[in-house]
């Protein structure tokens, strides 16, 4: 496979470290050379976290250059719109948790809220793919980067990685409760079973 690149990004607190690091192990599972990087800034304080992820045949650097992303993943709205604006290249594809972490700028009134009708505007005119995804009856919201992996897996946006793959990946980084409670949100949301 050609090297494909993958940028994620989100606010502290929202599970991209577990994200980033799932999708690595199971890209390493389908059998590629995968590199990654995260970022974590003021993650703490609500700052944006960011992972570059990059998997092919040969891979030799983790950091994807601007315009370069194949797809950008956000859990968060406001992240997808700098994510598909800064990282992400023309006939790509975006996937966003549709939910707003609002940053600072718009809790001070220095600039607007991101709409959905924006993301959808800007990836309309560029020929992205755009997918979006939330679920209101989460046990516990800090899951949505499960759901969000699902979504991945459901929609077959990395060639060669399979659902079990991910499974396999959940499975190095989580015992017990916790794990079958990730597997289980993990099989609901590509509609399949636990198996």
């Amino acid at each position: 496979m050609k090297t494909f690149n993958l940028y994620l990004t989100g606010v502290g607190g929202q599970g991209i470290g577990l994200l980033s690091e799932a999708m690595l192990r199971a890209a390493d599972h389908a059998g590629f050379s995968v590199k990654g990087v995260d970022t974590h800034g003021l993650a703490q304080r609500g700052g944006i976290v960011a992972s570059h992820l990059r998997f092919g045949d040969r891979v030799y650097s983790p950091l994807i250059q601007e315009g370069e992303a194949d797809l950008v993943v956000a859990l968060e709205r406001h992240e997808a719109m700098r994510g598909l604006n800064q990282y992400l290249k023309d006939g790509g594809a975006l996937l966003y948790y549709n939910t707003v972490w609002q940053p600072l700028e718009v809790r001070l009134n220095k600039a607007a809220p991101i709409s959905a009708e924006l993301i959808s505007e800007q990836c309309r005119q560029r020929g992205i793919k755009e997918i979006t995804v939330f679920r209101d009856n989460l046990q516990d919201v800090r899951m949505q980067n499960i759901v969000v992996l699902a979504t991945v897996a459901k929609h077959e946006l990395i060639s060669g990685v399979k659902p079990e793959h991910y499974k396999h990946a959940l499975e190095d980084l989580m015992t017990g409760k916790l794990l079958e409670q990730n597997l289980r949100l993990f099989a609901e949301e590509r509609g399949t079973s636990l198996s």
